[in-house]
């Protein structure tokens, strides 16, 4: 049965996901699409429970009444109907519907809720700039998916449940013992005024720590997940101590705003208690007051101080849960500022998809500088943009090698040609389309790419090279594996679960293996993938003479019929290109074939000289 209110949402919702607004009602609206109706039927449900359960309270002061005033012998014959239809609500009609609104908020609300907002959000940061999380610690984004997604769930429910119990159940309590004497409201009315006021006190005090406190936890967080991803820089180091204090110090920062939570949640449940019993002293004085007058009936009494009572124990509970919304909400707005930023590398309406051809790639008078000014505007008139004015035409099919010195603009040439950001001014064409015009998911899948630093995912061998193309046939697979010279290790490898070959998990970010096993597992998705212009930046970097003599032939043969970038700082494995392009300071100072650029005595010929080895400076 509880399954059937499990399908009643959906936790992957289909939609597109767009950017969330930043107010914090539209933030939560915005996650909740799709709850709406399960969140009305959670409050309905939970208004007729409170109701039942304070009439219960005045049922059982008629009872008390009937007791003392009727005769034993006829209370069945004259009461029995309404004894057995209270029964019957107590024993089977309350339970129904406490088991109706448990199956609500439990199966249809808890679970699936914020795994929509999870699901939502992380596709819509999926869909982020390359910017935007390289300024921000990876752990403290995932932490702020997490949490936002259990904060805007608890916010709602808190909303619609805690506080419509509470406003039905005060309301009908307050009718009931204005029912037997309005004199014992006083003393009710006195105290929902002060708890008013003690919750107006503290309860934004909270929420501004419970704020800070939140992104205190998601720094703490991120600089623990930033020490596990760099386990081995760290211990190459010996900075083990250093990590700690590290963390330490994130740790030390958050603690604040919790002693500061914590001493106001001591003054707040001091004072709500004492108030609490003052009530309840209250009550059951001018209870014993209005009998000795004759005004009320020991029934009202009744109803009256277990109703006090049971008030005493609902005001803490209300005090957490008003305390837990405000922390909450903190929480949702501390995660707006993390989920709610806009996209900066949207694709424009209507995007069409790349439709390559031959591969002619034209950079028409590009200008970029990371959105940072320059010359005057920055106040140092000789520091030039990253690229200036930059023009190159590559030829469909053409094999293009990218030279400079480390800052000269390479990366960044090719940051732009995969769209990771937006141009400040020109274009880039690709067979005469604007890529900018173009759907980033298209431009991508049409551009195959092997970095110097190669990070795989914490998956098996298998689904890492089938990254290139998923759909790939085992024989495809495994010819691209043996053309990569990643055949050799493969098979020996294992994993702690006991799997091997294809099967074994390479670690996060490939951690388990040797630059040059990671390297040939690139290459080898880059083999599958098949792309008509393929980028290789320091591809062979990582690999030994002997396999990058091995595995040449094997790019040469994937560097057949396709347009080639190729960025090396080891010239001799670019010098074959049909021509070299010399960036510095942004502008191609330099172009031709290698026995050109030598003769030529430039920059280019410089760096020839200057190699040790056959190698130079990163970049």
């Amino acid at each position: 049965m509880l399954r059937f209110f499990e399908k009643l949402t959906n936790p992957f919702p289909a939609a597109e996901p767009q950017q969330p607004p930043r107010g914090l009602l539209a933030f939560c609206l915005h996650y909740s699409k799709g709850m709406g109706w399960p969140l009305l039927v959670m409050a309905t449900l939970t208004a007729l429970i409170a109701m039942l359960e304070v009439s219960l309270f005045g049922f059982m002061g008629q009872l008390v009444d009937w007791l003392i005033e009727k005769d034993p012998k006829t209370l069945w014959q004259t009461e029995g109907k309404t004894l057995l239809t209270m029964g019957l609500l107590t024993a089977v009609g309350i339970p129904a519907l406490i088991l109706l609104h448990a199956a609500v908020i439990h199966q249809t609300i808890l679970g699936n809720y914020p795994m929509a907002i999870r699901w939502s959000a992380h596709r819509y940061l999926l869909k982020q700039s390359i910017s935007f999380y390289q300024n921000d610690f990876a752990g403290r984004i995932a932490t702020k998916v997490m949490q936002t997604a259990l904060a805007v769930r608890e916010t709602a429910t808190k909303l619609l449940d805690v506080m419509v119990y509470v406003l039905v159940y005060f309301s009908t309590m307050l009718y009931l013992i204005a029912d037997a004497d309005l004199l014992l409201v006083t003393p009710l009315l006195v105290w929902l005024a002060l708890y008013i006021a003690l919750q107006c006190y503290f309860v934004p005090r909270l929420k501004d720590v419970a704020t800070r406190q939140a992104d205190a936890r998601s720094e703490m967080t991120g600089r623990i997940v930033d020490s596990y991803t760099n386990i081995n820089t760290i211990k190459l180091f010996s900075h083990t101590s250093r990590e700690a204090e590290y963390a330490k110090d994130s740790m030390s920062q958050f603690l604040q705003p919790v002693y500061q939570q914590m001493r106001l949640v001591t003054w707040l449940t001091f004072s709500v208690q004492t108030l609490n019993y003052l009530l309840v002293f209250a009550i059951g004085a001018m209870s014993i007051w209005l009998w000795t007058e004759q005004a009320v009936s020991i029934g009202s009494i009744a109803i009256a101080v277990s109703l006090a009572l049971r008030l005493n124990g609902m005001s803490q509970w209300i005090m957490w849960e008003v305390s837990g919304l405000f922390e909450n909400i903190g929480t949702v707005v501390d995660g707006i500022t993390t989920l709610a930023q806009p996209q900066l590398v949207q694709d424009v309406p209507d995007a069409k998809q790349l439709a390559v051809s031959g591969g002619a790639i034209t950079f028409a008078d590009l200008q970029f500088n990371y959105g940072k000014a320059f010359g005057k505007e920055s106040g140092h008139e000789h520091k030039a943009p990253v690229l200036n004015g930059l023009q190159l035409q590559i030829k469909p099919g053409e094999k293009v090698g990218l030279v400079g010195r480390s800052g000269a603009g390479k990366s960044t040439l090719v940051n732009l040609l995969l769209r990771f950001y937006d141009l400040e001014q020109g274009k880039i064409l690709i067979d005469g389309q604007d890529i900018s015009q173009v759907q980033q998911e298209s431009l991508r899948a049409q551009i195959a790419m092997v970095t110097q630093d190669t990070s795989l995912l914490h998956r098996s061998v298998r689904e890492n090279v089938l990254y290139g193309k998923p759909d790939a046939s085992e024989a495809e697979l495994l010819a691209a594996i043996k053309a990569a010279e990643a055949d050799t290790f493969i098979a020996d490898l294992t994993d702690p679960k006991g799997k091997s070959g294809l099967d074994a998990q390479v670690g996060e970010r490939g951690v388990k293996l040797s630059g040059g096993q990671r390297q040939r597992i690139a290459i080898a998705r880059v083999l599958l993938k098949n792309a008509p212009i393929l980028i290789l930046d320091e591809a062979t970097s990582a690999l030994d003479s002997e396999v990058e003599a091995a595995i040449q032939q094997s790019l040469n043969t994937l560097m057949a019929g396709k347009t080639v970038i190729a960025i090396a700082h080891r010239l001799s494995t670019i010098a074959a290109m049909d021509r070299l392009i010399v960036l510095d300071q942004g502008r191609i100072v330099e172009e031709g074939t290698h026995q050109q650029l030598i003769a030529a005595g430039g920059i280019y010929a410089q760096l020839w000289a200057h190699q040790t080895g056959g190698f130079i400076g990163l970049d």
